[in-house]
């Protein structure tokens, strides 16, 4: 008699054929998904067309057609201007301190409310800690100036009551302190509003695990240790190669609103350096060829990142 063989390969037109047949089935669905995927190409794919405009001479009169164009000149110039290197040691300055305490206070922010458990205080908690995420920069920034002031400044009149300086601090014109003023001022805006996503996932370990754990005589920073941390590791992953993803990314609302000339070479970031000498100056060209590398650079990390967590850890976001 002929052996028959568990790993007997399916029809060719099998895979194909169960694909269509799914498709059909669930023709709703995918009608549904229609207006998104169309939304998604409009604002997110249509616009990389412009991107030609990194490699023209782009005057806005001319027709598409009738553009100068100049190949790399525009990057050229971009990697010979000495304050392009300065701008992104501050873009990565300030990035990398964002990643570190930006992304692991809300963690422990979010396990320690977890462990609150008369549950008033804990909302009342959760409630105050979402509301600097809804007030704009414009306010955060005069915010922070005043408390920073050295005319009846908090800060200033603070540390001089505690005798820890003798007289105030400029601290919003001196550039050694505006890298950790802007670090402080985005973590308080937007700590209690990242958690959101922690607490989440925390509500959907399973509570019998915490119960075996207490039989087992585990205490509170066991089981946080060995429960809670462990349940949201893959939410932790990939929300950190997305953060690294955005790395060079961080806007320019927060330098541009906290910063002034006396701290320029230290409040100056990539956007702000593309708005500066691009749009300012009307060098259209040159302000898509900075957007063209901080996308390039981004999409990079995001896959050197998804890599190296992917090997060492066996998940992936892709």
């Amino acid at each position: 008699m002929e052996a028959i063989t568990l790993n007997e390969k399916k029809p060719a037109g099998a895979k194909n054929k169960g694909f269509w047949f799914r498709m059909v089935q669930q023709k709703y669905l995918y009608f549904m998904t229609i207006p998104f995927v169309i939304w998604v190409f409009v604002f997110s794919y249509l616009p990389i067309w412009g991107w030609t405009m990194a490699f023209q001479k782009y005057r806005p009169a001319r027709s598409f057609w009738d553009q100068d164009w100049v190949g790399f000149k525009h990057f050229v110039d971009l990697f010979n201007d000495d304050r392009f290197y300065l701008v992104m040691r501050n873009t990565l300055a300030m990035s990398f301190m964002s990643l570190i305490a930006g992304f692991t206070i809300p963690i422990l922010f979010a396990v320690l409310l977890n462990e609150l458990r008369n549950q008033v205080f804990k909302r009342f908690v959760q409630t105050i800690s979402y509301l600097p995420h809804f007030v704009s920069w414009v306010v955060v920034a005069g915010i922070v100036t005043k408390m920073l002031s050295i005319d009846g400044g908090v800060i200033n009149d603070l540390l001089v009551w505690l005798h820890i300086i003798d007289k105030p601090i400029v601290f919003m014109g001196e550039g050694k302190y505006f890298w950790t003023i802007v670090t402080s001022s985005d973590i308080w805006k937007e700590m209690g509003w990242n958690t959101i996503i922690y607490l989440a996932a925390i509500t959907g370990i399973d509570p019998e695990q915490y119960e075996a754990a207490r039989v087992d005589g585990a205490g509170r920073w066991r089981q946080i240790w060995h429960i809670t941390l462990p349940g949201i590791r893959t939410t932790i992953s990939v929300l950190l190669i997305m953060s690294i993803g955005h790395l060079i990314q961080i806007g320019f609302e927060k330098q541009f609103l906290l910063g002034n000339p006396r701290v320029i070479d230290y409040s100056e970031v990539l956007d702000l350096y593309a708005l500066n000498n691009g749009l300012a100056l009307n060098r259209f060209s040159f302000g898509t060829a900075i957007s063209i590398f901080n996308s390039v650079v981004s999409v990079i990390l995001l896959f050197v990142a998804n890599g190296i967590f992917k090997r060492v850890t066996k998940e992936s976001i892709m």
